[in-house]
């Protein structure tokens, strides 16, 4: 295992070291359970009582915390402790274990493009005229379409299948089982659907049901996604109907995410697990969705939005807005409509008694 000196790690995250700062540390723990070759992580003081348990010499700790007197030997001052933890536990991540070169149980396509340095594993099949690009590490039983371009340095974890004719930027990272570029969910009826006319009448109308197939509209778009994305385990990102859906730059996409076709996603959004789209959605850039929302159809929303977990958007959101609820509103408002729900049983008696005295006057107290 790899071993960092405490000054080292202090240099990468650009913090201050202090004691025994050529001290070697292999890994990360809590320090209830780090060992004497951990670097615990007790940025705060709740935290920090737990290395009395454990054997840690070293500890990224707060500013303001005396390391001296919690019996380190050496510290790292992080004045962002949750920042100082991207840094540390990047620095102690190997990655998964993908050996060099291009495995003997690889099927690779002999017009595709393989770039310097890249490892691919076993089981992995590589399409008519892919391009592959430098340092790319891609898992075992990957797939990646004909026609399909990934940037340099990327990492594809197992599992991972990138559909034909698909492009991705640099330094794309896709946990187990994502799904690149699949077809969008998209279908119609010779006739006039039951969905249609629910939606033209919003229910008021009661139409005679009839027979009805659906019939599908092929995705003949692609899917462009920037440098710096993310895409977590089995999420679902469709291609465009006519034109490409796309993902911008830095951003980051939970588990078990869809994203519906001819989406187009801003630049640095985050995007929490179980979060559906569906299609056609215009997303600005910086856009946090918590997890569980849901985004309608044929919406914009603004850049600089942040949604609450499990709202449900469907409308557009003007940017910088905060929304959550179902439907999603400000939050302030939804705070106060949550108030007057919880209100309504004693509004409902109160309304009653008052009705009494109004149909019943006599027998009024």
């Amino acid at each position: 295992m790899t071993e960092h000196s405490i000054k080292d790690i202090a240099a990468a995250l650009g913090a201050e070291a202090l004691g025994a700062v050529d001290l070697l540390v292999s890994g990360v723990a809590e320090p209830a359970f780090a060992g004497t070759g951990d670097l615990a992580l007790a940025m705060r003081p709740e935290y920090a009582e737990g290395l009395a348990l454990g054997g840690a010499r070293a500890a990224v700790i707060g500013a303001g915390m005396d390391w001296q007197a919690l019996g380190l030997e050496a510290a790292i001052i992080a004045p962002r402790p949750r920042y100082a933890m991207a840094g540390v536990t990047a620095a102690m991540d190997a990655g998964p274990d993908i050996a060099a070169g291009v495995h003997a149980m690889a099927v690779i396509d002999p017009s595709a493009m393989i770039g310097e340095g890249a490892a691919i594993g076993p089981f992995v099949v590589i399409g008519a005229d892919v391009r592959i690009g430098a340092r790319v590490r891609i898992a075992s039983h990957c797939s990646v379409g004909a026609g399909a371009v990934i940037g340099d340095d990327a990492l594809l974890h197992e599992g991972v299948r990138v559909c034909h004719h698909i492009r991705i930027g640099n330094r794309f990272i896709a946990q187990p089982g994502a799904v690149l570029g699949g077809d969008g969910f998209s279908f119609v009826t010779p006739q006039k659907s039951r969905v249609e006319a629910a939606r033209e009448s919003l229910g008021s109308t009661a139409e005679v049901a009839t027979e009805q197939s659906w019939v599908r509209i092929h995705s003949l778009g692609s899917l462009v996604i920037g440098d710096d994305v993310e895409v977590g385990a089995n999420s679902a990102i469709d291609r465009g109907t006519i034109t490409n859906s796309e993902i911008g730059d830095g951003t980051k996409i939970d588990n078990l995410v869809h994203i519906g076709h001819n989406c187009r996603i801003g630049r640095d959004c985050l995007i929490c697990g179980q979060t559906g789209f569906a299609g056609s959605v215009d997303v600005g850039d910086r856009v946090v969705l918590g997890g569980k929302c849901g985004v309608s159809d044929n919406i914009t929303i603004g850049s600089d939005v942040v949604a609450a977990g499990s709202s449900k958007l469907f409308t557009n959101v003007p940017s910088g807005r905060m929304i959550m609820g179902h439907p999603a509103v400000k939050m302030d408002t939804h705070v106060e409509m949550y108030k007057a729900l919880r209100r309504l049983p004693r509004m409902s008696r109160v309304v009653a008694n008052l009705q009494k005295a109004v149909l019943n006057p006599d027998k009024t107290p």
